[in-house]
């Protein structure tokens, strides 16, 4: 296996990026599981494809190519689409003009985050194939790639969703950070009058997160564009011409691009495990997560060793007598002394 490191990158990511996961789903952050969702797809993906075809370009497994690139292809909008619900519901937190968020907005919420992070992506994997000039590309190294057929359509399709939710993101990420310092001195009271489940340290944690994501996203959506359109766009002629040959898989050694390419395409591959790394070190240090952590291991200490709870630990050093006084005395009831009135007894 000549990159063995590209694969354990890959399913590195894939565990870490389930490990926050449990304290999004119960406050019901339906765009940062759908986030988690698909930077696990995009790991699991990658991790097989590193994989099976890390020195070789062999044509198999084509049931497995034909899914995984058009998720590829899928996820190519809603990781953008995830970040812009994210970003919109943080602006609208913070802007103060929701007094109090009822059920039916949390209702709202959750159609629309559905909708774009899941919803959208259907419909464009669907539409992919409106440019979708053959099968799919085996590449060394990297496995099955999307094939799309460079033209306006093309365009159109594949590129252009992604970088026109990434500029609105924007717009919602600026307006979000507006907010925050407008109101930085009363922010968790705001917080709190919105009755969400947000505290201003998860709140920025998540719009580090979104905007980091956005960048990624426009970084890895304009690069592969510019290369692939720079040479010239070729002409949408008819329908049959575009899918004409549509079973063919084309094969592609590494040796066959130049430096240049080859970085970016190992650029593009290590994002998607950066990224979940990066999600672990927002989420997955922060108070909620850790009492999970907790939790589990009290489980584990308790049904899978069986051993009973451990005591309490003693304070430190300076509070020891006042622990053990406190624990094992009891205050005893003195007798008071009497008093005379006049001349004592002798």
């Amino acid at each position: 296996m000549a990159y063995p490191v590209l694969p354990l990158a890959a399913f590195l990511g894939a565990l870490l990026v389930l490990i926050p996961v449990p304290s999004h789903w119960r406050a019901r952050n339906y765009a940062t599981v759908s986030l988690v969702f698909w930077l696990f797809t995009l790991d699991i993906i990658y991790g097989v494809n590193s994989a099976i075809w890390n020195d070789n370009v062999r044509i198999r497994l084509l049931v497995w190519c034909d899914i995984t690139t058009k998720l590829t292809i899928g996820a190519g909008v809603a990781l953008p689409a995830a970040a812009m619900c994210i970003c919109k519901h943080l602006e609208l937190v913070a802007s103060g003009r929701v007094v109090r968020v009822t059920h039916a907005d949390k209702q709202r919420r959750m159609y629309f985050d559905l909708a774009m992070c899941f919803l959208l992506p259907v419909v464009i994997m669907a539409l992919h194939y409106v440019v979708q000039g053959h099968r799919f590309d085996i590449v060394e190294v990297f496995g099955c790639q999307p094939a799309t057929y460079y033209s306006i359509p093309g365009v159109f399709i594949v590129w252009f969703p992604p970088l026109l939710i990434a500029f609105v993101s924007i717009i919602y990420a600026a307006l979000a950070l507006y907010h925050f310092l407008r109101h930085r001195v009363t922010f968790a009271s705001v917080l709190q009058n919105s009755n969400t489940s947000i505290t201003p340290n998860r709140y920025l944690r998540l719009m580090g997160l979104a905007i980091t994501e956005i960048i990624w996203q426009i970084i890895l959506t304009v690069l592969p564009m510019y290369d692939n359109i720079a040479p010239g766009l070729r002409p949408w002629t008819t329908w049959a011409d575009v899918h004409s040959d549509w079973l063919r898989v084309d094969q592609y050694l590494l040796s066959e691009f130049l430096p240049a390419y080859k970085r970016q395409m190992f650029l593009f591959f290590l994002a998607i495990p950066a990224s979940s790394l990066l999600f672990f070190i927002f989420f997955g240090f922060g108070e909620q997560a850790v009492k999970d952590y907790r939790l589990i291991l009290e489980w584990v200490h308790r049904n899978v060793l069986r051993q009973k709870a451990t005591p309490p630990k003693t304070p430190k050093t300076g509070m020891m007598l006042q622990y053990v006084l406190s624990m094992y005395c009891r205050p005893v009831k003195t007798a008071q002394p009497r008093r005379y009135i006049g001349r004592p007894v002798l």
